[in-house]
């Protein structure tokens, strides 16, 4: 016999997941300009408070105009541009130093070493492992759990 009640539920709590998981993909956008001015309000008149580069990825908190607040990677929060973000995938380096490699595995060669706050469009996945490109157009692979 089969259980329908338990079925609904199944797809309710599916459909639950999908819609919570979009959703926070929604907030999540990434500078598309070579360099941006993160500023202290919604406007140029506003104090530059620091500038990211292309790739970095944000977390939009709320937008104003033609202006969106976010908080990054370390939980620092200011405006930027809504012209130079789009929703490209990003990640972004959060340990002291990571190796990038030239494939999907620690067997594979270290093509290259980044620091804590590079940030890096999304290729693809793979299991545990992202492909990754800089945009100075530096790619390679680098562990999940290195990233944000």
């Amino acid at each position: 016999m089969i259980n329908y009640s338990a079925i609904k539920c199944f797809f309710f709590f599916a459909l639950f997941s999908l819609i919570i998981s979009d959703s926070s993909f929604a907030n999540t956008l990434s500078v598309s300009a070579l360099v941006a001015n993160i500023r202290s309000g919604p406007g140029t008149g506003y104090d530059v408070l620091w500038q990211v580069e292309k790739y970095h990825p944000i977390k939009k908190i709320k937008g104003q105009n033609s202006w969106y607040y976010f908080q990054d990677f370390e939980g620092d929060r200011g405006w930027i541009n809504k012209r130079i973000v789009k929703k490209i995938e990003s990640v972004i380096t959060i340990k002291k130093t990571c190796n990038v490699r030239s494939g999907p595995g620690k067997k594979f060669k270290v093509l290259f070493t980044v620091e804590k706050g590079i940030p890096f469009k999304v290729l693809k996945r793979e299991g545990n492992w992202i492909n990754i490109e800089h945009s100075d157009g530096d790619k390679g692979w680098i562990y999940k759990t290195l990233v944000w």
